[in-house]
Parts: structure tokens; sequence; C-alpha cells
């Protein structure tokens, strides 16, 4: 039995890691710390673009995963662990440096407050990831949450900045993303939406325009994307609430029959 176990653990210690996705996954974590640092030198701009890409890049090594075949258990949690840095350090700091720094030790501990709640958020995912829809995400994706923070300082380096209200604003920002992270609120996953099956003429027309809006004023559209998203989780949440209530209700009134 010993003999058995030793073979099969030099066995599982021989095994190779997938190099295309885990490359992607390290290329986002690059991102993240290239955020950090900009963060600290004042180039906050900089730093939100390269949040933002890595949120592309995140969203790009599942799929190639998936896609080739190479999904593994180490390239999970490889992800994980690239995701706090990208999506929860790296958008703290940027926050706290942009905006929050004025607070001291109030606007310190609303950042570790958010960064606190993407890791419980991505350690959630990882342990009910395969007891949940597939369709839908428990919690605000931490993805999301960065790239709220990135498009906002985009979007009023675009419009001119925030006078006045922008170090409140941002603080109950923070404290609104972090419970949205760690509530139950439903957000849709989109991971249903297979690029290899034949989809109607339409879906193809419709990312076409979304696309040319987003290349039309990028900063500004970028904000309100992740605005739409993060909005339409607890208007989705109080739908199929009210969905199945309504179901369950109507299944009382007519029992089935003997």
């Amino acid at each position: 039995m010993r003999a058995k176990y030793n073979m099969n653990h030099r066995l599982a210690s021989k095994k190779g890691i997938y190099v295309i996705p885990n490359l992607i996954t390290s290329a986002s974590l690059f991102c993240g710390f290239y955020a950090i640092i900009s963060s600290i030198q004042g180039a906050y701009e900089t730093a939100a673009i390269a949040i933002i890409i890595a949120c592309f890049l995140d969203g790009l090594d599942g799929r190639v995963a998936r896609f080739t075949n190479t999904t593994s258990q180490f390239g999970t949690e490889y992800d994980s662990l690239s995701d706090l840095v990208a999506f929860g350090v790296a958008p703290a700091i940027l926050a706290f440096e942009w905006a929050l720094e004025p607070f001291g030790r109030l606007g310190w501990l609303a950042c570790f407050m958010y960064v606190i709640c993407g890791a419980l958020r991505l350690a959630r995912f990882n342990v009910q990831k395969s007891s949940v829809e597939a369709n839908y995400f428990k919690g605000l994706p931490i993805p999301i949450a960065a790239s709220f923070i990135s498009s906002l300082i985009l979007f009023t380096s675009t419009i001119g900045g925030l006078t006045g209200f922008k170090d409140i604003l941002v603080i109950i920002m923070i404290y609104i993303l972090s419970f949205l992270m760690v509530s139950t609120v439903d957000y849709l996953s989109f991971k249903e939406f297979n690029f290899k099956r034949q989809k109607p003429f339409n879906v193809l027309v419709t990312v076409i325009l979304i696309l040319l809006v987003i290349a039309y004023k990028p900063k500004i559209m970028l904000f309100f994307i992740a605005t739409t998203y993060i909005i339409l989780g607890p208007i989705l949440t109080i739908y199929r609430i009210h969905k199945r209530k309504t179901s369950s209700g109507f299944d009382m009134e007519n029992p089935p029959p003997n």
C-alpha cells in the first residue's frame, strides 16, 4: 500500500504544467504589479490601464485553457493568487494613492477592507464553483470591482476630474464594492457563451456595435459598462427572488392531482 502511494506521489510530482494559459496568468500578475509601482509613482492613469489589461488577460487565460483542454488545479490556484494581486492589492493601493490618502488610517483601513473582501470572494468561488449555477456568480467578481475603480479614474481624467467630493465618493465606493463582493447577489457569468457554437446573426451585430461604442470613447464607455454590470446584479437578484416566490405561490395554489 505504501509502495503504491509512493509511486503515485512520484508520478504526480513529475507532471508538468501547461505553459500557454499560465503565461497569460503571469502577464496578468505582471500588470497588477506594474499598476502598484505606477500608483506609488503617481502615474494613476497608467496604473488604471494596467489593471484593465489584467482584467482582459484574466478572462483570456481561462478561455484559452478550456479551448485547448489544458485546465489544471495548478492553473486554478495560480490564477486566484494572481487575481488577488492584480484585482485586490493593486486597485486598493491605486484608490488610496489617488483619493484616500487624506483620510489617513480610515483611508487605508477602507482599502484593506476591499483587499480582504476580495480574498474572501476568491476563496468562496474556489470552494463553491462546482456547486453553484454556471450562468451566475455569487457576489460581484473581483475583476469587475477592479475595473470599476480603474475606469472611474480614467473617466474622471476625461471629464476634467472630480472637485470637492472625490475623497468621500471613493471611500463610499470602496465599501460598497467590498460588500458586493462578499454578498450573495447574483451576477451573470457569461461562461456558457461558447464561441465555437453557431450563434444568431444578431449576436455578431451586437458584439460589433459594443466594440465600436467602446472604441469611440473607451475611457467613458468602460466606466459606464462596469457601472451597468454592477447595478444589474441587485436588479437581477430581486427579479429572480420575485420569480421564485411567484412560482412557489402558483404551485401552492395549484397542487398537482393525486
